[in-house]
């Protein structure tokens, strides 16, 4: 086949037009049909036409699941983790009508894990000298920027977590004064001072916190009468106090996941 060729989609049979084609192992798929696979997937490529029209008939499924769904508990901002607490299901979806927008819906036992990534980066800041060029301050001056992701692990046929961010824009501090270090080996400013890192910090906590509580209750409730429960990997839940992470040594202030790495607190 040439280049220009006319191309099918393999799952409707409808003509694919210019630069609508998205390949698949054994085949081709129309750009109508990709929009209807799970945000979450992204194993397209290696995925042959039957599988492909295997995910088509769950999300179909699903979409019964998101008519029925009845948000009871709603957490995060922007992209928000939705619970239906009658049915033991829960979402991660910005939409507000769950039927059309068809957002993957999952039940408690799904859930093999949660924790939350906080990526900081920093950039130096400069300053003016006489001679009208930048040079660093003595000791030098930074502004951090920080980003709040959660990861949501599932066992799921299509994918195995679900993963978005919290803060619509990343979270800059400038410590003041009193907060820089005053040597290059005195650490860094404690980001707690930030209100809104402290936000972000905490949402990303209480949606940790909600999902392990709906796996362990889950847990619980498939637990067969006179047989021990499961034990499972659980993270802990926040503690007051400040702590140091076992697993990258980062100082907190408080909290029960590391602010650094994402660990839970042991």
């Amino acid at each position: 086949m040439g280049l220009f060729d006319k191309k099918y989609c393999d799952v409707c049979g409808e003509k694919i037009g210019l630069l609508g084609n998205r390949k698949l192992e054994d085949g081709n798929l129309c750009k109508e049909c990709a929009r209807k696979l799970s945000p979450w997937f992204s194993d397209r490529r290696s995925s042959t036409v039957e599988e492909i029209k295997q995910q088509l008939a769950y999300r179909e499924e699903n979409r019964k699941k998101a008519a029925q769904f009845r948000t009871t508990r709603a957490l995060g901002e922007d992209r928000k983790v939705l619970l239906d607490e009658e049915h033991r299901w829960f979402t991660v979806t910005r939409a507000r009508d769950l039927e059309e927008a068809n957002p993957d819906i999952l039940d408690y036992d799904a859930i093999t894990g949660c924790r939350m990534d906080i990526d900081e980066s920093k950039t130096e800041l400069m300053r003016e000298n006489a001679d009208g060029k930048e040079v660093s301050y003595v000791p030098p001056r930074y502004e951090y920027s920080y980003d709040f992701e959660i990861v949501i692990s599932v066992r799921h046929p299509y994918f195995d977590e679900m993963r978005f961010r919290l803060n619509g824009s990343s979270v800059d501090f400038e410590p003041s004064a009193m907060l820089r270090p005053k040597s290059f080996n005195a650490g860094r400013p404690d980001p707690e001072s930030c209100a809104e890192y402290r936000k972000y910090r905490q949402m990303g906590d209480e949606i940790c916190l909600c999902l392990e509580e709906a796996r362990r209750g889950s847990a619980a409730a498939d637990a067969v009468p006179g047989e021990a429960p499961a034990v499972l990997q659980t993270e802990a839940a926040p503690s007051s106090g400040p702590w140091t992470c076992s697993a990258c040594g980062g100082a907190n202030s408080r909290g029960g996941f590391c602010e650094y790495c994402g660990s839970p607190r042991q």
